[in-house]
C-alpha cells in the first residue's frame, strides 16, 4: 500500500465518521473536546483539581459517542467515559431545537 493509498483510505474513513457524527449529534446534549479526542454526551460532570502548581481536570461522561476513526461503529457508542487531563477541555451544550435554540 502506498502513502497515497493510505492517505486516501484515511480520508474516506474520516468522511464516513463525519457523516455518522452529523447523523447522531441531534441525539446528544453536549460536545466535549480534549487534546486527544472529541466526544458527544448526554451528561457531563467535571471536577477541577488545583494544587502542586498544576491543574487537573476530571470528566465523567455518560451515554457518549467517541470520535475515533479506528473504532468500529458500534464501539463508538459507550455508556460512560472517564477522562483525566492536564490540558484544556472545551464543553459546549448543543442547541435544543425543541426549545427554539
Amino acid at each position: 500500500m502506498s502513502v497515497d493509498d493510505l492517505e486516501q483510505y484515511e480520508a474516506e474513513i474520516e468522511h464516513q465518521l463525519f457523516q455518522e457524527y452529523r447523523d447522531v449529534s441531534p441525539t446528544f446534549r453536549y460536545v466535549v473536546e480534549t487534546e486527544r479526542r472529541f466526544y458527544l454526551a448526554n451528561s457531563v460532570e467535571h471536577v477541577v483539581h488545583e494544587g502542586e502548581g498544576r491543574t487537573r481536570v476530571e470528566l465523567e461522561l455518560r451515554d457518549a459517542w467517541v470520535w475515533d476513526m479506528y473504532r468500529q461503529t458500534k464501539m463508538r457508542f459507550v455508556p460512560s467515559v472517564r477522562i483525566v487531563t492536564f490540558k484544556d477541555v472545551n464543553i459546549e451544550e448543543l442547541a435544543n431545537p425543541d426549545l427554539g435554540l
